[in-house]
């Protein structure tokens, strides 16, 4: 079987025997035609016989027809068989190792977007709770101001009003003379 495989390719043996197909048939008073057509009937019936072989190689790798051969092909056989089997099982396992590797890469991967999406979120969060807190201070503090502005003003307006008719009423005495501190308390 791996004879044949290997005359299969051979181009130079080709060329050889098509050369001494045609240095025999100058020699034995052929023309070019006839040496030519002598050759390619001989080459097709010896590629026709690889054919056959290769097919029943196959058939055999296959276990099929496997009772026409004798006990040291089928060794052979089988040999080539545990042989091609480990090959093709090493050839599984490593592309199922790459796989597992790639996907434990893509799993560290994810998770790692996962945890910046999670401290995404989370900051996003804390800056509306901030916001809203600020919002709540801001509120709390204007309805402060609302409430307890009013009574400043009402307060501001009757000291300025005392101050006011104080100075009208004592309008003839200079002003330093008689100047008193006025002590205004502002509670919030």
């Amino acid at each position: 079987m791996d004879k044949i495989l290997f005359k299969i390719g051979s181009v130079r043996g080709t060329i050889e025997r098509y050369k001494k197909a045609f240095a025999d048939s100058s020699n034995s008073g052929l023309s070019v035609a006839e040496a030519n057509v002598q050759f390619y009937q001989q080459e097709a019936t010896k590629l026709k016989r690889q054919i056959r072989e290769i097919q029943n190689s196959n058939r055999h790798i296959l276990g099929e027809a496997l009772s026409s051969l004798p006990l040291k092909e089928l060794k052979s056989l089988e040999g080539r068989l545990e042989r091609g089997i480990s090959k093709v099982r090493a050839k599984k396992n490593e592309t199922l190792f790459a796989e597992m590797e790639f996907m434990q890469k893509r799993e560290v991967e994810l998770q790692s977007h996962n945890n910046y999406l999670r401290a995404q979120i989370a900051e996003h969060e804390r800056i509306q709770q901030q916001q809203q807190q600020q919002q709540q201070t801001n509120m709390m503090q204007r309805a402060t101001y609302e409430s307890v502005g009013g009574q400043y003003d009402d307060e501001n307006r009757s000291t300025y009003g005392a101050v006011g008719a104080l100075m009208d009423s004592d309008s003839h005495y200079a002003p330093q003379d008689h100047l008193t501190a006025l002590q205004v308390e502002v509670t919030l």
